[in-house]
Order: C-alpha cells, then structure tokens, then sequence
C-alpha cells in the first residue's frame, strides 16, 4: 500500500458530540413529560429527525427544529410557547457545549502529519463544526478541511482527487459505519471503523466485513500501528 492521504472524521472520533445530544434529548423528554413517556418521545424524534435530514440537513439546528415539531406532534397542536422557548435554548446550549477532546487524537494526528496528507471530512452545520475545530486545538494538525452535506462515495473520491492522489491510495477513519466506512470503502479508498460507545441510530450499519480494504480497531491510538503494518 501506497498511502498519500488520510481522512478523519470530527464528532465522536476526534471529539465527544454524541453524548451532548443524548443530554439534551433527556431535557426534551422532561419538558414533555406531561405528554408522552420517554422511549415514545424518543421514537418519535427519531421518526422526526429522518425526515427531516433531506430538508435541514445533519446538525444541531435539524435537530432542534426535530425536537419542536415533535413537541408540536405528541401535544396535538398544544404545546406551551413556554416549552418551545426552552427547546430553544436546549438547542442553543448545544451548540455552545465545550469541546472534549478524545483520547489519543492529538498523538495520532501530529505523529502522521508530515507524512501524509491529513484532512478533516466532517458534515453538518458550517459554523457548529468551524467553532468545534477551533476549538479543539488540532486544527493546525490538517492540510486540509472539507465540511460537506452528507458523505457518500461521490464526496470522497472528490475529496481525495483534491488532497491527495485518489482515493485508491487513501484512508477515511471514523466512528459512524454508514457515513464513514461504506461511501468510503465504495470509493476504493481503505476504511477504518473507530467504534464510539454512543452512536446516533441513523448513524448504524453492518461493517462490510468482506471488503479487503476494511478495517476495524478498538481505539484510535491503534491507527498508527495498523496503517505501519499496511504499508
């Protein structure tokens, strides 16, 4: 193997994100729990939140509104104004929660930057991800940072064409099987499955066992070895 570049996804590969939005959820399930128990409300969001990818796409402002048509659903039309100003201000704490930094990410990225061409493959909402990047401290550690609407086979072969020499002799690495292991494995670029103790249901897939070009460690320090022993 040839490597030129690497990909890393940001949320819950990098830094923690998932388990601010379980936080939030159960802030939202208190708010209503005049209304609907717990796992409804959750089911319900959930429905809520996959129609919704198409028209607001991934990010913390999809989900809020998500969280306010769900509120209007479960109350039939009768929920307090009071209760929608408090899913606001859930929505705007969340984007204003600190920025956690994983465990072993700042090791792995200074150890490959250099050596590669290190770029950062998020999705979501522009400002959200900038605000977490900079927040971070690792985003001197990239060459380059690609925020994009959604990850799919087409994004990463446009990816790598741009930063490196084609996704043939690429690597994406991240949490999320859907998002970050199948386009990427599609595009004929090598694929790192980083698992996360907490994953958004939309987020789950069947890892691609068979594919030659998957791989599956169970934390992020592992990266430098296995991409040592790939070489």
């Amino acid at each position: 193997m040839s490597l030129t570049a690497i990909g890393f996804d940001a949320d819950d590969t990098l830094w923690q994100n998932e388990q601010f939005y379980r936080l939030t959820e159960e802030r939202f399930q208190a708010l209503l729990a005049d209304y609907a128990d717990p796992d409804h409300l959750s089911d319900r969001l959930l429905e809520a939140e996959r129609r919704n990818l198409a028209h607001y796409g991934f990010g913390i402002k999809g989900f809020t509104l998500s969280m306010i048509e769900t509120a209007i659903e479960v109350t039939g039309n009768r929920v307090p104004a009071a209760v929608i100003a408090e899913i606001l201000a859930a929505g705007r704490d969340l984007l204003a929660h600190p920025i956690e930094v994983l465990p072993h990410a700042g090791e792995v990225l200074e150890r490959l930057a250099g050596r590669y061409r290190i770029v950062l493959i998020t999705k979501g909402d522009l400002f959200d991800q900038e605000r977490k990047l900079a927040q971070s401290g690792l985003g001197d550690l990239f060459d380059a940072v690609e925020i994009v609407s959604d990850k799919t086979a087409a994004v990463y072969r446009r990816v790598f064409e741009r930063h490196g020499d084609g996704p043939a002799r690429a690597m994406m690495i991240g949490n999320s099987l859907r998002s970050d292991v199948l386009p990427a494995i599609e595009a004929g670029c090598w694929a790192v499955h980083v698992p996360h103790d907490l994953t958004w249901a939309v987020e789950h897939a069947e890892p691609p066992t068979d594919a030659p070009r998957y791989r599956q460690v169970a934390h992020l320090g592992e990266v430098l070895d296995l991409i040592d022993a790939l070489r």
